[in-house]
């Protein structure tokens, strides 16, 4: 091969050999970085290695040399990610409901390239979760993607939504007809995205699992709703919102055992007042959508927790517990 047919590649391929085989801990001598970029069929000498090594700088690749006996000693630092940083966004990847097996490991695949191959191994160790449940809904990179778009242009979208049934099909909701929702908004909760949004034939605020969501479209109509959202935080409403199931809106009273304080401020934040009624209990207010996934949080904590008020709520309880009194005669 002669001299010269791959050394337009030379910057490019120091920069790839310096990122991807050095870091904090493992290091290369010039002889070593000489090798490496005949590797790639470029031959090179050292004094202008010194220079591109400084040239790669303005490609915002920082390599510092130290020296270790009678020899230099080469590595990146000061990477746009550090270690720490990138096992933070494969565990969030990971433990994703909404994102599926095979986009999982395409997309750490990707963050691995942000670190050195000996620091991506420490990335592959980490992500190995073994029958964690995940969605089929391949499309739903796009189906964000769509809403993120209307969003930003102020438009409403037409989608279809889906459930599965007992023969696991997916089965389409209201006989396949569209929906016709103005987005606001993206939620996060309990491992799932919803998109939150306002349906202007209910005129209320409604949220839609975002992988149940299917063909996507932007509408030419400008979106409704602006008023709700205005005084919407939508932190508030999810946590408001047991599983994300709907509800009305309520002031429910809770007696509380002490050793539960952690679960209700996990629950509802730091700001709620806990109220001591005796030595062992405590009452507190909380706002939420009154839902049987709201009944079944409380039933699921024993005599640790009672409501106290209102009557409809309290009634609403004894309902259910006859109900399950019944089921299991």
């Amino acid at each position: 091969m002669p001299r010269g047919t791959n050394q337009k590649f030379k910057l490019y391929r120091l920069a790839q050999i310096m990122l991807e085989r050095t870091d904090e801990d493992h290091y290369m001598t010039m002889p070593e970085i000489v090798s490496a970029l005949e590797e790639y069929g470029i031959r090179a000498e050292r004094k202008s290695i010194y220079t591109d090594l400084r040239d790669l700088e303005v490609l915002g690749i920082e390599v510092e040399g130290e020296a270790v006996g009678n020899r230099y000693h080469y590595h990146v630092v000061n990477r746009p990610f550090e270690l720490p940083e990138l096992k933070l966004l494969v565990d969030a990847i990971q433990s994703s409901r909404f994102i599926t097996e095979r986009k999982t490991h395409a997309l750490i695949k990707k963050l691995e390239k942000l670190v050195s191959r000996y620091e991506a191994m420490k990335l592959q160790r980490q992500v190995y979760v073994s029958g964690r449940i995940k969605t089929m809904n391949e499309s739903i990179y796009y189906t964000v993607d769509g809403i993120h778009n209307a969003i930003s242009e102020n438009r409403k979208i037409r989608f279809q939504y889906f459930q599965w049934n007992a023969k696991k099909e997916m089965e389409l909701r209201h006989d396949g007809m569209y929906y016709h929702i103005s987005p606001w908004g993206l939620a996060w909760n309990e491992e799932n995205y919803y998109m939150v949004g306002y349906d202007s034939q209910a005129e209320q605020i409604k949220h839609y699992r975002v992988d149940k969501m299917l063909h996507i479209q932007m509408s030419d109509e400008e979106r409704d709703g602006q008023e709700h959202f205005r005084k919407l935080d939508m932190a508030d409403y999810t946590k408001k919102s047991f599983g994300m199931f709907g509800g009305k809106e309520q002031m429910v009273k809770l007696l509380v055992d002490n050793h539960l304080a952690g679960v209700i401020i996990d629950r509802f934040g730091k700001d709620v007042m806990l109220v001591p009624a005796d030595k062992d209990h405590f009452t507190v207010n909380v706002k939420v959508h009154v839902s049987n996934q709201f009944l079944g949080w409380v039933f699921s904590l024993g005599e640790g927790v009672k409501i106290l008020a209102p009557d409809g709520v309290v009634e609403q309880m004894k309902r259910e517990i006859q109900r399950l009194i019944c089921q299991y005669k």
